[in-house]
């Protein structure tokens, strides 16, 4: 039984793996798709919204497969109609990992035009008249700014990622839901290894929580200075 124990454990370091490459896919598409949206530019505004309705309007179990399978045979087409006779299969850790990351962008997108939208445009209009760039004015103002305001939203956004990870079982990553899975079905106790890694979702969503906690008070520590 314990090599089976051994086994989910290392499968949760992949779960790990999977949720920390897919934040950070989340949080560039979300930037991106903040900026879009607050581009004022009618082209990007219609494509980011079309972006965040259509994710957010898609089960990710379906996206999920959408991307695994019919991203190969698509790509599979695509070569045999260039004239090569390659075949392609999607690495399930890539695939797992864009299409979570591609699915949490569009809610991180929303996330993080909140945020910014809740700080006085006239700061970043008094950065810009002082001749700092948009970048820079970004990096020195708005950022810090942002992830006060961002966190709450982030850290459910953030949650609800690490625990669809699980899905990825199903285009056969061996992470610890597939592990679990396979433990149960080969000693036919089920209960006792979903358990476990129940156990271990909830230790690895403890420790963000706290994480994202010391985040928000180091953020924060200014705002409550003020508020005394």
């Amino acid at each position: 039984m314990s090599g089976y124990y051994q086994s989910i454990l290392q499968g949760a370091l992949l779960t790990v793996g999977v949720s920390l490459a897919a934040l950070v896919v989340a949080i560039f598409l979300g930037l991106a798709g903040a900026a879009a949206k607050l581009s004022g530019r009618r082209a990007l505004v219609w494509l980011a919204t079309a972006y965040t309705t259509l994710v957010r309007g898609v089960p990710e179990l379906v996206l999920m497969l959408l991307i695994f399978y019919g991203g190969t045979i698509g790509l599979n087409h695509l070569l045999e109609a260039l004239g090569s006779r390659r075949s392609v299969d999607i690495n399930p850790f890539a695939a797992g990992v864009l299409t979570i990351g591609f699915i949490y962008g569009a809610y991180m997108t929303e996330t993080f035009r909140g945020a910014i939208l809740a700080i006085p445009r006239g700061q970043m209009e008094a950065a810009w008249a002082f001749g700092m760039g948009r970048v820079r004015t970004f990096v020195r103002i708005t950022a810090p700014q942002m992830v006060r305001y961002a966190i709450p939203g982030f850290t459910n956004n953030w949650l609800v990622l690490i625990k669809a990870t699980a899905l990825v079982s199903l285009i056969g990553l061996h992470e610890m839901t597939y592990l679990a899975k396979q433990a149960s079905a080969a000693t036919r106790e089920p209960f006792t290894f979903f358990l476990f890694a129940a156990a271990l979702f909830l230790i690895y969503t403890t420790v963000s929580l706290w994480a994202l906690r010391w985040v928000n008070r180091r953020f924060s520590l200014g705002v409550k200075r003020l508020t005394h």
